[in-house]
């Protein structure tokens, strides 16, 4: 599985971005998605991520109510929408892919088989 992020860039705080990933191959229903970001000079953290038939969903607290993670199995893409963004969700976020069915395990990034490049979003005060 490959995938692709997009969908970063500059935005003003309180702004609301879009993030995309795209993923190749088959079977993309199978997989559990996430998003992971690493902000300047931290460590990886969880962001949020959604299983493969859409019923599990698990959030980080600090973009709980703010961030919604969504996919399409349709068209390969799974999303993360960014609401009332802040300067401290600045970071680069990427997109991950596990066929484990261990949900519980969704929001460490050791579950994870297959990353995305990461795309930047940089949040302006």
């Amino acid at each position: 599985v490959q995938l692709q992020a997009s969908g970063g860039g500059l935005v003003q705080a309180g702004g609301s971005p879009r993030l995309s990933c795209t993923a190749s191959g088959r079977r993309f229903s199978s997989y559990a998605m996430g998003w992971f970001r690493r902000a300047p000079g931290k460590e990886r953290e969880f962001v949020a991520a959604l299983g493969g038939s859409r019923d599990i969903t698990y959030y980080a607290d600090p973009v709980k109510g703010r961030f919604t993670i969504s996919r399409d199995n349709a068209k390969n893409t799974v999303s993360l929408q960014m609401n009332s963004l802040k300067p401290e969700d600045t970071a680069v976020y990427y997109c991950a892919a596990t066929a484990t069915t261990y949900y519980t395990a969704y929001v460490a990034a050791s579950t994870y088989d297959y990353w995305g490049q990461g795309t930047q979003v940089t949040v302006s005060s």
